[in-house]
């Protein structure tokens, strides 16, 4: 029972729900197993996942109003499966980077834990709506980030969580608003779990940043410099307005990152 494996095996996992409830238990038990320093061998497919959903290209994907009950599902279920995107993302950091702080594996183990705690409320909703996972089409691109860095750990750091997931900060107060005004008793329990979501999502995007700053420091590089490097190198999505300024900070970025993310020399008094 060693905990790299451990992280391997749930990820390996292939129904959605095991999945969730191995991280969970993993986290719940970290501090008792052993950790290894080097990675198990990787299996020759991964991640574990369902048949279902199947996944398309992102522009197939189709957009519904969350005013009504089957648009509504389809948003949930949209979040859902970054949640479950998430979970995977989380183990995977914690099962392959090697010569990282045992901080580092402990830190993404709770991650992988808070995702399947939000994929859990997610389903749970989802089901209440007469839905389950696996419903909708769902697209690939957090785990394609995930396999093109799957080499460097400095570049995983700054383009996953700081990037991917960090989108998460800046759209879930506008789906909460959007939500907000459909009214029904579904769409505000969405609201409801749409705040935990937000809340612990902070402080993931804040582990991201921990992370890539150590990197940094003891790789020699300079942060929002080799950021833009990495963003050219591996292909990332450009990031759009509006931003959540105020998460943003929350979560660890500087004022010189955020800069940096909105083309402005001056972000220090903007909310």
């Amino acid at each position: 029972m060693e905990l790299r494996q451990q992280a391997l095996r749930a990820l390996r996992e292939s129904d959605p729900r095991a999945k969730a409830a191995q991280a969970r238990a993993l986290h719940g038990m970290a501090g008792q197993l052993p950790l290894s320093p080097s990675a198990p061998p990787p299996p020759a497919a991964l991640p574990g996942r369902p048949e279902r959903p199947r996944l398309v290209h992102p522009a197939q994907v189709p957009r519904r109003s969350p005013g009504t009950p089957e648009g509504l599902a389809a948003l949930l279920h949209a979040i859902a499966h970054i949640e479950f995107n998430a979970i995977n993302l989380a183990l995977d950091a914690v099962w392959r980077f090697e010569g990282m702080p045992e901080a580092f594996h402990h830190d993404w183990l709770r991650v992988a834990a808070e995702e399947a705690f939000h994929f859990t409320l997610l389903a749970d909703h989802l089901a209440t709506m007469g839905h389950a996972y696996g419903d909708f089409d769902a697209h690939d691109g957090l785990w394609a980030m995930c396999e093109k860095t799957k080499e460097d750990v400095v570049a995983r750091m700054a383009l996953v969580p700081r990037t991917l997931e960090a989108r998460g900060l800046d759209a879930t107060p506008q789906i909460q608003r959007k939500l907000r005004q459909v009214g029904t008793a579904a769409a505000l329990r969405a609201v409801e779990i749409l705040d935990v979501i937000l809340r612990d999502e902070v402080g993931h995007v804040a582990i991201g940043n921990h992370w890539y700053r150590h990197l940094c420091e003891r790789e020699g590089l300079d942060p929002v410099a080799h950021y833009g490097a990495l963003v050219e190198r591996y292909a990332a999505p450009r990031l759009h307005p509006p931003f959540n300024f105020d998460a943003r900070r929350r979560a660890g970025f500087s004022e010189a990152e955020l800069a940096y993310l909105a083309g402005s020399p001056d972000l220090s008094s903007r909310p």
